[in-house]
């Protein structure tokens, strides 16, 4: 394999589909739903830069080294955000799951548990990765949480790894899952996406 190629992916919550430029004025509304470009412990472009972050990320595509998506609600077809393949070693291959963010209004609805599970699924089923990677602000303790739930073992800390936006130098945890581990990670998140579907009030998430 010498790239990974776009690809459009479906769930009942989500669909994953390649980044476009005329996705521009979507991606301005969902992060003005939340201001999440204020968010300190990551890296969301604010309305006037979203094209600019658009043109990075599909320059980066063009080299082989991400593969971007835009987030859409299934339900609706609103766009909510984008997450990524990042840092694609084709050669593996390998990939790191990140750059991702979504509309404050899309917490909780179910939609980012199912982009992971989509994202892990043509990694390791289709794609044949050797290892998904996860990488998060040392202290993004959330976020942390988050991946460790979904079943991913920590490697290490790159300390004083890359600088953010307002000057500081970020500690970056590293987490990744591996094709043994893949299946107990699908239940896992299969379990939380079934539980969604019959807790009450499930059919207006």
């Amino acid at each position: 394999m010498t790239k990974i190629e776009p690809v459009t992916l479906t769930g009942h919550h989500v669909i994953l589909e390649p980044l476009r430029h005329d996705h521009h004025d979507g991606l301005v509304a969902a992060a003005r739903d939340g201001e999440m470009w204020n968010l300190w412990y990551t890296t969301v472009a604010t309305p006037d830069g979203m094209r600019a972050d658009i043109d990075r990320r599909l320059g980066l595509q063009d080299a082989g080294s991400m593969l971007p998506f835009t987030t859409r609600r299934a339900d609706t077809g609103a766009i909510i955000g984008m997450t990524t393949y990042m840092n694609i070693d084709a050669t593996l291959p390998r990939v790191e799951i990140g750059s991702t963010w979504n509309a404050r209004s899309a917490h909780g609805s179910g939609t980012n548990p199912e982009s992971k599970l989509l994202l892990l699924e043509h990694a390791f089923e289709v794609l044949g990765c050797v290892a998904v990677e996860f990488r998060t602000h040392w202290m993004n303790h959330q976020s942390r949480e988050a991946i460790a739930r979904l079943g991913a073992k920590q490697d290490g800390v790159l300390r004083n790894h890359m600088r953010m936006p307002d000057g500081s130098m970020r500690d970056t945890v590293v987490f990744s899952v591996l094709p043994t581990e893949w299946p107990m990670v699908r239940r896992g998140l299969e379990h939380r996406l079934a539980k969604r579907a019959t807790a009450p009030g499930a059919a207006t998430a």
